[in-house]
């Protein structure tokens, strides 16, 4: 029996013999969010958490600040994103638009076909 839930869930892999591998868009969401924060000038997703504190929460507060849309094999990415003053907006963004493409792509199997970037602000505490 399948639990109904409000999330979005599309199959990755079905097999009549074995079962099917389905995975939610939450799911999605949050290996665009890890991946967007491990690169080097990305303070933050807004409205994320600190990188520390990444384990002691929910899948929720993961994948605020990013926005999936799969259709079939298809995703398309959008990220709202806090930079680190002093970092190359440009080439920042072209590196997290490289890593959560190949992060998505590599753990799920879908296509990522774009993946929109939203600098929404810039952490002046920080920076090189």
């Amino acid at each position: 029996m399948e639990k109904e839930t409000s999330t979005n869930t599309y199959v990755l892999q079905e097999d009549e013999n074995i079962g099917s591998v389905r995975i939610a868009d939450e799911v999605v969401a949050m290996i665009a969010s890890l991946a967007a924060t491990e690169v080097d000038g990305v303070s933050s997703m807004v409205g994320n958490i600190t990188n520390e504190l990444m384990s002691k929460v929910g899948m929720k507060n993961l994948t605020r600040g990013v926005r999936v849309d799969v259709q079939g094999s298809n995703v398309k990415v959008e990220l709202a994103v806090l930079m680190e003053y002093g970092y190359n907006i440009p080439g920042t963004s072209q590196k997290v638009q490289e890593r959560v493409k190949n992060a998505i792509e590599n753990m799920t199997g879908l296509n990522v076909t774009d993946v929109n970037i939203r600098i929404t602000g810039i952490n002046m505490n920080s920076g090189k």
